[in-house]
């Protein structure tokens, strides 16, 4: 079963994990990893690599983080590995949620991808969508 690593600025990674499992109450393996302002980089490097540990079930891990550029990103960057550990980055809820009713056979970067699809298509501009114009008008 693939694990997933929730890994952001602040609390929102363990905010993400806790209202996902509200809304999908089943188990998933989930772990989210805050890393606070004032938190260390190599302590933040070690709790992700025992995220990695606890969660990898032999069919690898997505870590998804709340910034391309930023520290959690570039934390997890560099666990980086094709087939075992797989990045996707703006992570939101609809990404967390989609993630605890994936197909549990689904390939690792299968599931990296349809979790990122799935972040993207949740993105709406409200307003249009109300007045009939729909996402994609000019």
């Amino acid at each position: 079963m693939i694990g997933l690593l929730v890994v952001t600025h602040g609390r929102l990674a363990a905010e993400l994990v806790d209202a996902a499992r509200r809304i999908v109450p089943h188990e998933s393996p989930m772990v989210g990893i805050s890393i606070e302002w004032d938190k260390d980089v190599d302590d933040a490097r070690r709790e992700i690599e025992q995220g990695l540990t606890s969660l990898d079930g032999g069919d690898g891990v997505i870590i998804a983080t709340d910034m391309f550029g930023g520290t959690p990103t570039n934390l997890a960057l560099t666990f980086l590995e094709p087939g075992r550990v797989e990045v996707v980055t703006g992570v939101n809820l609809p990404m967390v949620v989609k993630f605890t009713n994936l197909p549990r056979d689904l390939p690792l970067d299968e599931a990296a991808r349809r979790m990122a699809e799935r972040g993207r298509t949740a993105i709406s501009v409200a307003g249009q969508i109300l007045a009939g114009r729909g996402q994609d008008a000019s």
